[in-house]
């Protein structure tokens, strides 16, 4: 499983080939066992991942796969997420999959006393995660990994109502080709795009793209951020379809919170 997490955090890192959303293969169409193609319609979609690549068969059998519905959650009281961001964005890539932004060395997270180094992160619309059942208009996924490649996703809601100024700086380099990736023309705090509370979710669970590696820990932030309507629209008629995986069974998994 390490060796595995390893190369799925290899791959969120942005290797030169692979501009990538959790451990995404690049964009175009590739010979089938090589790169398969996969997405969110069609033959490509979500039901029949694990149809398109040996590489892809957690996607179907795995018993913690992610996103999930949360509800039922068990007062556990974890310890507090403790967070290190200082440095801005690096550039932004429209993959394909998502739109993912690049981030400078140094931005970390301290998880149950272990030091996990934000990635990238990127965006889901709708949101894929749902808390007691209701779907959020867009979800951010920001992926991390620690020094023996073990991978922590924080995950922040959005709902519509005020522009969100950090998603706007953001915004206005959204690349419109496909794996060109695009240098920010302005720094972004990236502390603005979590919830001043950081009370949140957490479970155990996998990666929500090909190849659907397990052993991830996800913390659902509880408090969501806002983004106003023109914002979403310029995400969704970039991606041009909804990039959201359904929610997957919990097979006895527990929610704490």
């Amino acid at each position: 499983m390490k060796h595995a997490l390893f190369l799925a955090a290899a791959l969120l890192a942005g290797l030169p080939a692979c501009a990538a959303d959790h451990a995404a293969a690049p964009a175009a169409d590739h010979t089938a066992d090589a790169h398969p193609h996969w997405g969110y319609e069609g033959e490509g979609a979500p039901a029949h991942w694990a149809a398109l690549s040996t590489d892809f068969h957690m996607c179907e059998i795995g018993r913690n796969q992610s996103p999930i519905d949360i509800h039922d959650a068990l007062s556990a009281h974890p310890r507090p997420l403790k967070v290190n961001y200082t440095l801005a964005p690096d550039s932004i890539v429209n993959n394909g999959h998502t739109v993912q932004v690049n981030v400078l060395p140094g931005n970390t997270v301290t998880l149950d006393g272990e030091t996990f180094t934000l990635q990238q992160f990127h965006f889901h619309a709708p949101s894929e995660n749902t808390i007691k059942g209701k779907s959020f208009p867009m979800e951010m996924h920001l992926v991390h990994a620690d020094a023996g490649g073990e991978v922590a996703v924080v995950a922040v809601m959005f709902n519509l109502g005020a522009a969100n100024p950090a998603l706007a700086a953001l915004w206005q380099n959204l690349p419109q080709q496909v794996n060109q990736p695009v240098l920010l023309s302005q720094k972004v705090d990236l502390n603005a795009l979590l919830p001043a509370s950081r009370t949140h979710y957490r479970f155990s669970g996998s990666l929500t793209t090909p190849p659907c590696t397990e052993g991830v820990r996800w913390l659902v932030m509880k408090t969501p951020l806002t983004l106003s309507q023109g914002q979403l629209t310029q995400f969704i008629q970039l991606m041009h379809h909804a990039n959201n995986r359904p929610v997957q069974p919990l097979h006895g998994r527990v929610v704490i919170e």
